[in-house]
């Protein structure tokens, strides 16, 4: 993926939250946002962390041309996004409806944990529930003083790969192997 790549993923996580929520009905950005009242679910992209697993390596993506079928690229930047979705404030919406949004929302991941397709490159990135405990959730809303606790989950997206611009070079195709099978190397007795 591009340079893009952190707003592609969240962009394809809010449109599979809207799913249950409904068209509209989930809030991209801090808990404590205006913005957000009358949201159903929030979302909030609250780490960013480099995948340790496959750094070093080099990502490999199927090209939009015949040639080459893949193109690589070197010193991709393989990332995990770790995200916050906790129930909105909907006026109206008492605690139980919004808890069932927020499970119908967990179901939703992890009936299809992957999210693929053209907004996220025809990549696959893969949406798992990333279990916090209660001084790693206290730290997070610490974060929104102004906001009260509401029930939350966490979850980690990966991998996201922020590519270079240019991929690597690729050198040029073997057209013709000159080396002679047939020659016989002989060595004289000095």
């Amino acid at each position: 993926m591009n340079a893009d790549a952190l707003l592609r993923v969240t962009k394809a996580l809010r449109e599979r939250l809207e799913l249950v929520a409904g068209a509209g009905k989930v809030f991209v950005g801090p808990l404590d946002d205006p913005d957000a009242a009358g949201a159903s679910l929030v979302l909030f992209l609250y780490r960013i962390m480099p995948n340790a697993s496959l750094r070093n390596r080099e990502h490999r993506v199927p090209s939009d041309v015949p040639q080459p079928p893949v193109v690589v690229f070197e010193n991709s930047l393989p990332l995990d996004l770790h995200y916050l979705v906790t129930v909105g404030t909907t006026p109206g919406d008492d605690e139980e409806a919004l808890l069932e949004i927020l499970g119908g929302a967990m179901q939703e991941l992890q009936l299809d944990p992957a999210l693929t397709g053209p907004g996220v490159g025809y990549e696959t990135v893969h949406v798992s529930l990333d279990p916090l405990t209660t001084e790693e959730t206290s730290r997070i809303w610490a974060l929104f003083p102004t906001a009260n606790y509401r029930t939350s989950i966490a979850y980690l997206a990966s991998p996201v790969w922020i590519d270079p611009k240019v991929p690597a070079a690729v050198g040029a195709p073997v057209v013709k192997d000159s080396l002679d099978a047939g020659a016989r190397v002989t060595f004289e007795k000095v």
